[in-house]
């Protein structure tokens, strides 16, 4: 999902720099396409950021679901809940 909305940046950043140069590159063009690729930068970092919160999270789960011995099958169920969102999320 993270790998759609970065595009998705990505096109919408592209679009808006055709644009402005479709009319000649002013002073007021490039501090646009600057303003809209610190936008695209900041957005794609704070997608990373809370990707790596997420693992974080999961594995801190894995090790409490893990602390008392033996997993049981409501904790291989969760640890395999958090593997497959996080499959799917890296696509």
């Amino acid at each position: 999902m993270d790998d759609s909305k970065s595009a998705y940046r990505d096109t919408e950043v592209d679009a808006k720099e055709e644009w402005r140069r479709s009319d000649g590159d002013s002073v007021a063009d490039q501090v646009g396409n600057a303003g809209d690729e610190l936008r695209r930068q900041a957005g794609d970092l704070g997608d990373d950021a809370d990707r790596g919160m997420d693992r974080a999270g999961d594995q801190a789960k894995k090790w409490e679901r893990s602390a008392d011995g033996d997993e049981s099958l409501a904790d291989k169920v969760g640890n395999a809940g958090d593997d497959l969102r996080n499959a799917v999320t890296d696509q």
